[in-house]
């Protein structure tokens, strides 16, 4: 089935380019490799490897790296479908390199670690093959913009010691061999917290993915949905969107749900009566919400977690509104697309709702257990290792997903080839977070912020608010060239130490920064999400991204809500309960208003002018703020902006009634009864259950 196809591309992070479709022995290579690495991660889990963490992570990094080369094409020429021979040279160094710091002909591993500070000649050489295979290997990945970002880096780190003593970003100046001892030999370059992640928790979460898919998850999802909504209206929209958050919870993969809902539900859109931007839009917004939501959010996430020390589960708590918000306001989007463009009900074949969920519903179990274990105080590696196990075992109740021994090694082997363009952006990210350490330019440069921001206003509130904006948008500039994790690194070591100067906490600094990395994703002119969606439906790219960024709107300005002020962190679960239900309510109502601004229609209403759309804006940002007084306002804004909806909307008929008209329908004035289309019932495919 064309739909089981296009679900595949869950194995794939966001941030990956096309894989090479490798055949004979290099599949067979990269596939028995790929399954002894995740032997590795496994054992690891339960039984650590006694020389501690860093020997493990040279361990992960030399099964993975050379397997980069094996599987991802040059892009300068060559055969695409199996490698070449420069491709196995460079595998064979990663290998090498990778692999030296525990050979045993130069002292092995603690002789190595000794050395630290006072590199060898041949110690250097090694660092920096293996720092060229590195960047080389985010390039296959990632594409140019990184690697970019590195060389400059490491420009600022062997030069810096020529600028101005007096500038704020001078330093004393690093050598090759300082910087090399830097990446090679220390905890914060290659094998630093962002290849410690990948190969502790995202590596896990990839294959657990792989295992799930293959039980018959993704198709069990995208039927639900479209079970769920069959008698509804908004059932083409809703029915993606659910798609989108239910298929998330598998991939923690914008871009790919994006497509991948798409090719299940565009047909269904399109006979709906959905534009093709529009269509086009919902579904980036839809996929990008992956990465939002919990339980399985996206790499950086993770990164959030060993960064602030703190339990995954206290990650997954603090995404929970604002996820609730992001798929409130899509949705809101959607019931209003409903009415604007004259949307038509449709009545799919196919198994009921409650049949699906009693027949296939124990695919939810995994995913529940997760968050059980985890409150229950297991580490997350292990919880999620005891739900793939889970998953693996009820694919017997499917006997068309049973997880033989041949799909087990499958599963395992595709869960870690679809870490490995996470592994190259991670240990590429140990080139950012070394140089800024060594230099001390994440602090200069969060000073040179706050100066600026200063240099504007003295007022405190003024200067916190103006620092947020300039943040907001360097991330979004930020994010507009590298993927998401890498994007979430800098920015955390840039942007985050100027928030936390001027008082804003630790969570709420390390969310903002981790929401506006993933929003990237939905950013014009490079918004990869609305890419991949434009493409399935065949709307044009750039209205395309604007729509997706009309549905993503509540996710860009509520992280500012965070920041702005105290009450601003109860919309990360911090707090009485009291004060997180009165938040959480405040900043729906700051939803709905954003929602009436870009979509022009006030549900239950009809259509909202421009002034409603004004006051409805205004009314949406001041309830962000969360302050008494803002709030206030911004009620009272909002009931002005469906008051005078509603008076439209009684001039509009009393006219049509002076001119004979026929009256309208009740939702939408401007489409005369009568001029729907019939339902389309042959839309959906009938699937066996």
């Amino acid at each position: 089935m064309g739909a089981d196809r296009s679900l595949e591309l869950l194995h794939h992070d966001e941030e990956e380019r096309p894989a090479r479709e490798l055949t004979g022995r290099f599949r067979a290579v990269v596939a028995i490799v790929a399954f002894a690495v995740a032997l590795l991660v496994l054992g690891q889990v339960f039984r650590p490897l006694a020389q501690g963490s860093q020997f493990y992570l040279i361990i992960f990094l030399a099964g993975t790296l050379p397997l980069v080369f094996l599987a991802y094409h040059s892009g300068f020429g060559g055969k695409r479908d199996r490698p070449t021979w420069p491709d196995l040279i460079l595998a064979g160094s990663a290998l090498v390199v990778c692999l030296y710091p525990v050979n045993p002909f130069a002292g092995g591993y603690n002789a190595f670690l000794d050395r630290q500070g006072l590199l060898e000649p041949v110690d250097v050489i090694f660092g920096a093959v293996l720092l060229f295979l590195v960047v080389e290997a985010c390039r296959r990945t990632t594409g140019w913009a990184l690697p970019i970002v590195c060389a400059i880096f490491l420009g600022y780190g062997y030069y810096g010691g020529l600028l101005p003593q007096h500038w704020p970003i001078a330093h004393a100046g690093l050598d090759f061999a300082q910087i090399v001892d830097a990446l090679y030999n220390s905890g914060s370059g290659f094998y630093g917290t962002p290849l410690d992640v990948a190969a502790t928790y995202i590596v896990l979460f990839t294959i657990y993915g792989a295992v799930l898919d293959l039980s018959g998850a993704s198709r069990f999802f995208v039927d639900l949905s479209v079970a769920a909504f069959r008698k509804s209206r908004s059932a083409a929209g809703r029915t993606a969107v659910a798609a989108g958050f239910l298929l998330g919870t598998v991939s923690g993969s914008g871009t790919a749900t994006a497509v991948s809902v798409g090719a299940v539900t565009w047909p269904m859109l399109r006979r709906a009566g959905y534009p093709r931007e529009q269509a086009g839009g919902m579904l980036a917004a839809a996929g990008v919400g992956a990465i939002l939501s919990p339980p399985t959010l996206g790499a950086a996430a993770f990164i959030v977690a060993e960064y602030l020390n703190v339990s995954y589960l206290t990650v997954l708590g603090w995404a929970m509104i604002p996820t609730v918000l992001y798929y409130l306001g899509i949705l809101l989007a959607v019931e209003i697309d409903v009415r604007r463009y004259g949307v038509r009900a449709l009545s799919p074949e196919g198994a009921g709702a409650w049949r699906l969920l009693g027949r296939f519903g124990y695919h939810f179990s995994s995913l529940v257990m997760i968050v059980v274990l985890l409150a229950m105080g297991e580490s997350a590696t292990r919880s999620v290792v005891y739900a793939t196990i889970l998953a693996a075992a009820l694919s017997f109740l499917d006997r068309r997903a049973w997880l033989t021994p041949r799909r087990a090694f499958e599963a395992l082997s595709a869960g870690v080839r679809g870490v490995l363009p996470v592994v190259a952006v991670c240990a590429a990210a140990g080139v950012i977070t070394a140089t800024t350490t060594k230099t001390g330019l994440g602090a200069q440069l969060a000073s040179l912020l706050v100066n600026g921001a200063r240099a504007v206003t003295d007022n405190p509130e003024a200067v916190l608010g103006l620092t947020v904006v300039l943040a907001a948008f360097a991330l979004a500039v930020l994010g507009l060239a590298v993927p998401v994790t890498a994007s979430f690194i800098i920015g955390w070591v840039i942007i985050g130490p100027a928030l936390l100067a001027l008082g804003v906490p630790a969570p709420a600094a390390a969310m903002f920064v981790f929401y506006y990395s993933v929003l990237s994703e939905v950013t014009p002119p490079t918004a990869l999400a609305a890419v991949g969606a434009s493409a399935i439906t065949g709307g044009r790219a750039i209205p395309t991204m604007w729509q997706a960024l009309k549905y993503a709107l509540p996710a860009f300005l509520a992280p500012i809500a965070f920041v702005l002020t105290g009450n601003g962190e109860h919309l990360l679960a911090r707090g009485s309960f009291a004060e997180v239900a009165w938040t959480t309510a405040v900043a729906a109502l700051a939803v709905l208003g954003l929602a009436v601004a870009t979509g022009g229609w006030v549900l239950g209403v009809g259509p909202a002018g421009t002034p409603s759309r004004v006051l409805a804006a205004v009314a949406g940002l001041l309830l962000l703020y969360l302050e008494p007084v803002a709030v206030a306002l911004g009620v009272g804004a909002l009931v002005l902006a469906v008051a005078m909806a509603a008076l439209r909307r009684r001039r509009d008929r009393r006219d049509r009634s002076g001119r004979g008209d026929r009256p309208g329908r009740p939702d939408r004035p401007d489409v005369p009864e009568g001029t729907e289309r019939p339902d389309q019932t042959d839309l959906i495919p009938r699937r066996s259950v």
